[in-house]
């Protein structure tokens, strides 16, 4: 996708929300076991990696083949970088708002996805590892 290529795109939201979903659940699992700081070096760590195992050829090649990002190229250097800051924005939201508030922002956010792009994180989710030609369709506005 040409998005990927720029600073920030529509999915830079979902990066948003991988960072109040992960810390969500590293406290789930790990509760007082850690403190926030360490959840939280956790969380970004784990986004960076994800960053870098998203640029490899065969999770761009699986995005190609199960969702609508049929020119996927990866994202570049920049995008993932912003990538990144946007995970630890949502981490900022997670450690400082009640759940409910992180819960309540994750949920605008997908839903505004959703009507913006016809996409969003947990959608790309459930298109990478169960692709459904209905959704496909949808997303591509019928045209397929």
């Amino acid at each position: 996708m040409h998005n990927s290529q720029h600073l920030i795109d529509p999915y830079s939201f979902t990066h948003l929300l991988h960072g109040i979903a992960l810390y969500g659940i590293v406290w789930l699992l790990l509760g007082s076991k850690t403190t926030p700081a360490t959840r939280a070096v956790m969380v970004i760590a784990t986004e960076a990696v994800w960053e870098v195992f998203e640029n490899t050829s065969f999770v761009i090649e699986r995005y190609r083949e199960a969702t609508i990002s049929l020119d996927y190229y990866g994202d570049s250097v920049l995008n993932s970088l912003a990538d990144i800051v946007a995970c630890v924005g949502g981490v900022v939201v997670a450690m400082t708002v009640p759940i409910w508030a992180s819960t309540t922002v994750f949920i605008v956010v997908e839903v505004a996805l959703l009507i913006w792009i016809r996409d969003s994180f947990l959608l790309n989710i459930l298109m990478l590892a169960l692709p459904l030609d209905a959704i496909k369709d949808w997303q591509m506005g019928g045209i397929n």
